[in-house]
């Protein structure tokens, strides 16, 4: 990524993470309109879309940007010395732009209003414990994936997220800009804006202690 430009970077990964909330909220909300109020077959097909377009978003755009689409992973690659601060700035923000450009292109494919504040109701420790486990989860298939096998990172990663929807009781957010931008969408895949605040503190301390604990795991 060293000869591709700043730019084309921060372009990558806004159209990275607007795509990847297009196919989380707008699979939810297909789902629901097919699933005959069906709350399990809604989620599994949540759960298969979101792998099946993260694992092509990847694959689009991994060798532009590294395709973090999700603040934690541009943290993450900070404290690895491996992005100087002042870029990771500018791919969080444009993280977040992208998600909510994503989640309002969606509403308007399925004619409904740009914004509309969630009402689900997603709070309580279990929850944030769960949030805490899919992001360390999450880290480490990136850490050591990416050292020992990068070419399978993108398959490990949507498979993990795939499975991270049914064995987390959040249903795997493990994305704070994924969850800052769920919170502006009513449909099934939303979040109260005020239970944002409790997982993407969970997801920052599960992205810590992955780095800690990989990066002695992983040290020769």
């Amino acid at each position: 990524m060293q000869n591709i430009t700043y730019s084309r970077r921060l372009v990558a990964e806004f159209l990275g993470t607007a795509f990847l909330l297009a196919v989380v909220v707008g699979s939810g909300i297909m789902a629901d309109k097919l699933s005959g109020g069906n709350v399990g077959l809604v989620l599994l097909a949540n759960a298969l879309a979101t792998g099946a377009g993260l694992y092509a978003l990847i694959l689009i755009f991994g060798s532009i940007s590294g395709a973090h689409f999700n603040p934690v992973v541009t943290i993450s690659e900070v404290l690895h010395n491996r992005l100087p601060v002042i870029e990771a700035i500018g791919y969080i923000g444009i993280q977040i732009v992208g998600a909510v450009v994503g989640v309002m292109a969606v509403h308007l494919m399925f004619d409904l209003p740009l914004i509309s504040f969630s009402e689900h109701i997603r709070t309580g420790g279990s929850l944030w414990w769960s949030e805490c486990v899919a992001t360390f989860g999450l880290l480490a298939v990136i850490l050591s994936t990416s050292k020992y096998r990068p070419e399978i990172t993108p398959a490990a990663v949507a498979a993990y997220i795939t499975s991270a929807y049914w064995f987390t009781s959040s249903t795997s957010f493990a994305n704070p800009a994924v969850t800052l931008a769920r919170s502006l969408t009513n449909t099934f895949a939303g979040i109260r804006p005020t239970d944002t605040v409790g997982f993407i503190a969970s997801q920052i301390v599960g992205m810590l202690i992955a780095v800690v604990l990989f990066r002695w795991i992983l040290q020769k």
